[in-house]
């Protein structure tokens, strides 16, 4: 038995499971052993300092697996943006047919992917998003509930509302993120009204991804209460690892005047770079879910996707079925 869906028919791939863009994740390394475990991964393009570095890790990528994979390109407001038009031109010059975006107005590059028959996924928060970025002519939407890592948005909306609420008004195909790390979130995500499902945190701890042992074994130590909250006061909600300075962050915002700048030097990405490279998970910001409660493993990518797909398939073909008479 192989579970079908419409994602899987639109994106051609073997299983409805996601490896989204993930900042200092998203490289070969992570993305390749996906698209052969028969799952969808993404490269992440910001994570690549320049257009031309996303082409050679493009092309790096293509040399590892010849399975279907994308690229994410979040789009983020700022005085001095990156050169998205080379980003851009880097990923439509590297054959690539799936594109995951994120993140600020991508009415532009959606329209540029779509010129030249690339697929588009784009991530968002809320019903409302998905159903804006539905009439820009996305192919299928990603919905993040509250118990993801990373940006959550500001509605606080946890995913067993969110799916079905958006599944309701969204026609087209739709992939659940946040909280998912097993064959019954696969399970529960179908049942919801999702065509698969879109992992970070459970990618994380394998043992292909790229990041030093020490964050992965944190991350199986720790259940679902070890996140923060931070940027909660500056509207911009991000969902990290509970750890020291993640802690600190919260204790500055609390005191209910704090400016970014009075943080920045805790979460400034090169001390979270930093800290990954020497393997101390107290030492800068890391994004993790609650998922993390359902982690007690590292396993390799093919492991893991195997074991989703056979748990979801064994609930919804045997526990499921059984209980109806």
């Amino acid at each position: 038995m192989t579970i079908q869906t419409r994602f899987t028919e639109m994106f051609e791939v073997e299983h409805p499971v996601v490896q989204g863009g993930m900042q200092w994740v998203g490289y070969a390394e992570m993305v390749a052993p996906v698209a052969n475990a028969g799952a969808l991964g993404f490269l992440t393009a910001l994570t690549q300092p320049t257009p031309e570095d996303l082409a050679r890790e493009i092309a790096r990528t293509k040399e590892m697996t010849d399975k279907p994979f994308g690229v994410n390109l979040t789009i983020l407001p700022a005085i001095k943006p990156p050169p998205y038009a080379e980003y851009r031109e880097a990923i439509i010059e590297g054959d690539i047919q799936i594109v995951e975006t994120a993140g600020y107005k991508p009415q532009e590059h959606v329209d540029h992917f779509k010129e030249h028959g690339i697929k588009v996924i784009h991530k968002c928060t809320a019903v409302r998003h998905a159903l804006s970025a539905e009439r820009m002519g996305v192919d299928a939407i990603s919905i993040d509930g509250f118990e993801c890592a990373g940006h959550p948005g500001e509605d606080d909306i946890p995913g067993l509302v969110l799916i079905p609420a958006a599944a309701n008004k969204v026609s087209i195909p739709m992939i659940a993120s946040g909280g998912f790390g097993d064959g019954r979130g696969l399970a529960a995500a179908l049942a919801l009204g999702a065509d698969g499902i879109n992992m970070g945190t459970r990618f994380c701890v394998t043992e292909e991804a790229p990041i030093h042992d020490a964050f992965k074994q944190r991350m199986v130590e720790n259940d679902e209460r070890q996140t923060k909250l931070i940027f909660r006061t500056l509207h911009n909600t991000a969902r990290v690892m509970k750890n020291d300075v993640s802690s600190e962050v919260v204790e500055i915002e609390s005191k209910g005047d704090a400016e970014f700048s009075d943080v920045q030097h805790l979460v400034a990405g090169r001390r979270g770079q930093k800290a990954m490279k020497d393997g101390d998970p107290d030492g800068g910001i890391w994004s993790a879910g609650l998922v993390q409660g359902l982690i007690d493993d590292i396993p390799t990518v093919q492991e893991l996707v195997d074991r989703i797909v056979a748990d979801a398939e064994a609930i919804i073909t045997a526990r499921l079925s059984g209980m109806v008479s």
